[in-house]
């Protein structure tokens, strides 16, 4: 625990997880180590142990306190208000890809839905509609946290698919603006950067590194699992 107080890990690799990537979080008085993925789910067991080998003796000697996993939904849901019923959080799909964010989500999908709909209801002389829920709480919450949808669905698709995507990825982590736009994405939930000149280095960088990336990085190990593979929770 001692090597974690002031230190989160991320790890990548075939090994821990072919679509996504594995942890080691510091809890308190515990870390939380785990992996996730969607296209091979029936061998979570063999990514899990995989995590707890890469983080080897910096977990050594710990105790397992308790083993658990949960499906993460991390795309809209195809209908989020149904009648006077409105979704928000993991329930309507906000969790991020390529980071696995959903608790800020969450919170912030259930505040705003609520602002809206108290406002709706006027003080208790009006009943919000399907249509009007629609046209506040959800063109809200998509105006503003949208783009960031959409931007990491690509990162993901761009930099987590096999390992010479996944060495593109740690080579550009190397880079001090990759990692001030992370934080400050991270931080504020929302895309940041917008230095033209910046972001115009960072996309030839990101084509160069992922060229090295295929070039070098093993070939990824094979699974057959053709139906698991194709969905999506």
């Amino acid at each position: 625990m001692k090597f974690y107080e002031e230190m989160a890990e991320m790890y990548v690799g075939d090994d821990v997880s072919p679509d996504f990537y594995g942890w080691v979080f510091p809890k308190y008085d515990h870390v939380g180590v785990g992996t996730g993925t969607v296209v091979n789910r029936p061998a979570i067991k063999q990514y899990q142990k995989a995590i707890r080998d890469r983080a080897g003796d910096k977990i050594s000697g710990g105790k397992i306190i308790k083993v658990e996993a949960h499906p993460i939904p991390e795309h809209y849901r195809p209908r989020r208000v149904q009648g006077r019923i409105a979704l928000v959080g993991d329930a309507a799909g906000y969790v991020t890809k390529c980071s696995g964010e959903g608790i800020y989500f969450a919170a912030k999908s259930g505040r705003m839905a609520a602002q809206e709909i108290v406002s709706l209801m006027k003080g208790g002389q009006h009943l919000p509609t399907q249509s009007e829920i629609e046209q506040t709480y959800l063109k809200k919450y998509d105006g503003k946290y949208g783009p960031t949808y959409v931007v990491l669905d690509i990162l993901q698709k761009v930099f987590y698919p096999n390992n010479g995507a996944r060495e593109a990825f740690v080579e550009l982590c190397k880079s001090k603006y990759v990692q001030q736009v992370t934080f400050d994405s991270y931080l504020y939930k929302t895309v940041q950067g917008n230095n033209p000149l910046d972001d115009l280095k960072l996309l030839g960088d990101t084509i160069g590194c992922l060229i090295k990336g295929y070039a070098n990085a093993k070939p990824d190990q094979e699974f057959s699992n053709p139906i698991e593979s194709q969905k999506r929770i």
